[in-house]
């Protein structure tokens, strides 16, 4: 996300705060934040009965999809002042509410 100055940062990242998102870096011209996703419950759930009532290895795959959406799935927002990338091509931003649609989006 563009931010025009470090309190404009600031206030996005308290925004974002509000959507459970948390701060991961913080450096002068950016502030790195990232919404931890566990997964649909619902899976969760479907994959523990089967596991329990009939085929144990079901579990195996619950304990990939968690992971899959723990560690990979989770969206990061980076909210700088900069407008050019290492190379000098103009980076691409996205709004606040393109941000909160991809991290609410169910997997």
């Amino acid at each position: 996300m563009k931010a025009d100055n470090s309190k404009d940062m600031e206030k996005i990242s308290e925004e974002l705060s509000q959507h459970k998102f948390k701060t991961v870096d913080t450096q002068d011209n950016f502030i790195l934040m990232r919404k931890r996703r566990y997964g649909n419950i619902l899976i969760h759930v479907v994959c523990l009965i089967i596991a329990l009532q009939f085929i144990g290895p079901v579990i195996f795959i619950n304990v990939a999809y968690f992971a899959y959406s723990f560690l990979w799935a989770s969206p990061n927002v980076l909210i700088t002042t900069e407008t050019e990338g290492d190379d000098g091509e103009a980076l691409e931003f996205s709004d606040m509410d393109e941000i909160l649609k991809e991290a609410n989006r169910l997997i």
